[in-house]
C-alpha cells in the first residue's frame, strides 16, 4: 500500500514540477513533492507540498539561487489534482528559505521591473516631502553581517532636484530586527542633512517592520535574513490564497 501511495505521490508531483517550469524563464534544477494519496485525493486534501529548487529565474532579471519551501496540510481541488494542477480551495501557510547571491541582487537591480518599482520613493523630513529617484544602485556582501550599496539618486527638495552620489553601510549583527546603520556618507555632490539620513533609517526601520508583503494571492513576511559573504539567506512565512497563474513584479 504505501508502495502505491508514492506512485501517486510521484505522478502528482512531476506534473506539477513540469507545470511550475513551464511558468518560469529558467530553472536549474527543481524538485516537487505532493504528500497525499488516491483517497486524499478525491476528499480534495493533501498533507503538504515541498518544495526544492535551484536557479530559478522567475522573471527576467530575477533570479533566485536556491528555494526550499514546505506547506502545512492543505485543501485542493480533486479534479485538477488528479492532473497535476494543484489548485487551493482554502488559504495555506508555508514556510520557505531563500538563498540570492550578491550576483543575482545586483543583477535584478538593474532590471525594468525593480527600476519601476523604486521610482520616486519619498521621505517625510520633518514634515517636508522628499523624493529620490534611484539612478544606479549596487550592492556588496562582504559577510559579518554588513550590506553595503552605493548608488546614485536624483533629490528632489524644496522644488530643487539634484545628483547625489552615497555609499551606506547597514549591519544586522544578529537578526532583521536588529538592523542599523553603520556609514553613510555622501561620495559626490552636496552633503545632506542629518534630518534627512535619519528619515531614511527611519524608512528602513518601516519597510523591515511591515507585516507583510504582497505578491497576487501570496501574502509572505520575512522573519529574517541571515548575511554571509556574497549572499543573502531569508527565512519567509506565507499565506497562500492561490498558486499564482502568472509571475508579476512584488509590490508592497
Amino acid at each position: 500500500m504505501p508502495d502505491e501511495h508514492r506512485l501517486e505521490e510521484k505522478f502528482l508531483s512531476q506534473e506539477a514540477e513540469r507545470r511550475i517550469s513551464e511558468k518560469l524563464d529558467e530553472v536549474e534544477e527543481i524538485e516537487i513533492d505532493v504528500q497525499t494519496d488516491i483517497l486524499k485525493i478525491v476528499q480534495g486534501q493533501a498533507d503538504g507540498v515541498s518544495v526544492a529548487g535551484q536557479g530559478l529565474v522567475i522573471q527576467e532579471g530575477l533570479r533566485v539561487q536556491e528555494i526550499k519551501l514546505q506547506t502545512e496540510s492543505i485543501a485542493i481541488n480533486p479534479f485538477n489534482a488528479i492532473f497535476g494542477q494543484i489548485e487551493l480551495n482554502q488559504p495555506v501557510n508555508a514556510t520557505a528559505r531563500i538563498i540570492v547571491t550578491e550576483v543575482d541582487i545586483n543583477h535584478a537591480l538593474t532590471s525594468d521591473l525593480i527600476r519601476t518599482q523604486m521610482q520616486n520613493l519619498q521621505l517625510d523630513v520633518d514634515g517636508d516631502i522628499v523624493s529620490f529617484e534611484p539612478q544606479e544602485i549596487q550592492v556588496f556582501l562582504p559577510g559579518d553581517g554588513k550590506i553595503e550599496c552605493r548608488g546614485k539618486v536624483l533629490l528632489k527638495e524644496m522644488g530643487n532636484t539634484r545628483p547625489f552620489a552615497y555609499t551606506v553601510i547597514l549591519r544586522l549583527p544578529n537578526n532583521l530586527q536588529s538592523a542599523m546603520l553603520e556609514s553613510f556618507n555622501c561620495t559626490e555632490g552636496e552633503g545632506i542633512s542629518i534630518q534627512l539620513v535619519t528619515a531614511f533609517m527611519h524608512k528602513v526601520k518601516e519597510l523591515i517592520s511591515l507585516p507583510y508583503l504582497k505578491w497576487e494571492d501570496i501574502a509572505f513576511s520575512i522573519k529574517d535574513i541571515k548575511v554571509e559573504i556574497g549572499s543573502l539567506i531569508l527565512l519567509v512565512e506565507t499565506q497562500v490564497k492561490q498558486i499564482p497563474s502568472s509571475l508579476t513584479v512584488l509590490s508592497p
